[in-house]
């Protein structure tokens, strides 16, 4: 679906799917200056993130798990980077861990 919008307007986009297992959504946008998806944000089943370098220009918010729909929203259009095609994808969640941190005790 192609959306025109014209600067500081707002822009909400829907993914749903069917797929009972899979519980989370993901949404990647992919401009014309930089053809490499970009993960802006995912919803693991109701708990939503915005990658950092996203944060504050796109919120993600949905039910990944019961309703299986996930919402991108743009505040307002406010960059030329904004105009690009965005996908969302669906998949099993996955478990998430932090690497430990390595520390060097200085000599």
């Amino acid at each position: 679906t192609a959306i025109l919008k014209g600067p500081e307007d707002k822009v909400n986009l829907t993914c749903s799917h069917t797929v009972s297992s899979y519980n989370m959504i993901l949404w990647y946008q992919q401009s014309a200056q930089n053809t490499a998806l970009k993960l802006i944000g995912y919803v693991r089943y109701t708990s939503p993130t915005v990658e950092d370098s996203f944060k504050g220009r796109f919120d993600v918010s949905g039910d990944a798990a019961a309703n299986k729909m996930a919402y991108l929203h743009f505040p307002k259009v406010t960059e030329a980077e904004d105009s690009a095609v965005y996908f969302c994808a669906a998949s099993e969640a996955q478990c998430f861990t932090i690497p430990s941190l390595l520390y060097k005790n200085p000599l």
